[in-house]
């Protein structure tokens, strides 16, 4: 095991990536996919999808120790409880993560942080499904 000096701060995920510009590239990149794409645009029912580009990459700041600006503002994230309104099936599933995984590929992190990063993405998108095939 690795010790860490005294008096050593050690980064979070989000200053590793490269902070908040890495996070807004991803979840604009993904955006742009969704924005194309016939099964998960319907989902988006604002004209434009610049909210939630923003509410996304608010949350995903936050949760690799950025800025809490997105509890600020909206509250506990209550992943689930928001996407109760959509069918969220396997499809969906797999097209949300087809379309971030070409936005993470995109940021060309370190391997390492690429893999953490999906590694939560996955997770994340197979949480919120909340319809049977």
């Amino acid at each position: 095991m690795t010790e860490i000096p005294r008096g050593t701060v050690q980064q979070t995920f989000y200053e590793q990536v490269g902070g908040e510009p890495t996070f807004r590239r991803l979840v604009h990149r993904f955006y742009e996919g969704v924005a194309e794409d016939p099964l998960l645009r319907p989902m988006y029912p604002e004209e434009d999808l610049g909210p939630a580009e923003e509410r996304l990459a608010l949350f995903l700041m936050q949760y690799w120790g950025g800025p809490r600006t997105y509890s600020e503002r909206r509250g506990h994230p209550r992943l689930r409880m928001r996407h109760v309104p959509f069918v969220v099936d396997r499809a969906a599933h797999d097209a949300w993560l087809k379309h971030m995984r070409v936005a993470l590929d995109e940021l060309e992190l370190a391997p390492e942080h690429a893999e953490q990063l999906w590694n939560y993405l996955t997770y994340a998108a197979g949480s919120l499904i909340n319809t049977p095939d």
